[in-house]
């Protein structure tokens, strides 16, 4: 098994010498595959933008691009994305207002023969990558936030965080700034429903009925 970056120490600048001043999702789009803020972008094909309305109402925000996600530039279109669309619609949430995007913008993998087996990012991968979210946020300005799974809900809330602990529970943006949401909601990743197998309706029940609270929240309600 071969890993996609050396685990040793590695020179991480950050990514926010790559990110542009007064962000759009133009700008931040042809700026990002110029950025080497970590190691990862050596291994990867290619950086993974968000993709959504730039007036989104609601932010989802995952941990990194997958496999498929890596091949083809675009986030969530692999089989845990097909899980997040589905659940979405059956949440009741319009997917022409919302935006999907990732913590960390470049896949981190291991590889077994000729496949590449997805490996979680490290913090020092989420603390590189941030500024890129913080621009998207900055950019999309959206009402709220769904954090999906640990990682995304680690580089908000620090490495204490436990999706068991905050799920379903609307929670004010912690901190203070312009582009700040008026709340966030964290819950299960989807792949999480995918390796679920004997419990796979139950997990994506709860991940439905997660989302459902983010709809609510959207309606007003």
């Amino acid at each position: 098994m071969t890993r996609s970056s050396p685990s040793d120490d590695v020179e991480r600048p950050g990514a926010q010498e790559w990110v542009p001043d007064r962000p759009s999702l133009g700008r931040l789009r042809e700026a990002l595959p110029s950025c080497r803020g970590c190691e990862l972008y050596a291994a990867a094909t290619q950086a993974v933008m968000g993709e959504g309305s730039a007036d989104a109402d609601l932010m989802v925000v995952g941990e990194q691009p997958g496999d498929k996600e890596d091949r083809e530039g675009h986030p969530f279109v692999g089989p845990a994305g097909g899980v997040l669309e589905r659940a979405l619609a059956d949440a009741g949430v319009d997917p022409a207002r919302v935006y999907t995007t990732n913590v960390v913008k470049h896949f981190r993998f291991t590889t077994r023969g000729k496949r590449r087996i997805h490996e979680s990012p490290g913090r020092e991968h989420v603390a590189a990558c941030v500024p890129w979210l913080e621009a998207e946020l900055e950019a999309v300005r959206p009402d709220g936030v769904v954090l999906l799974g640990g990682t995304a809900g680690k580089a908000l809330y620090g490495s204490g965080f436990k999706v068991g602990e905050r799920r379903g529970v609307l929670d004010s943006w912690p901190g203070r700034s312009e582009a700040a949401p008026a709340w966030v909601l964290a819950t299960t990743h989807p792949s999480a429903v995918l390796r679920a197998r004997d419990a796979r309706q139950a997990a994506y029940d709860g991940l439905v009925a997660d989302l459902r609270v983010a709809a609510d929240a959207l309606a007003g309600r």
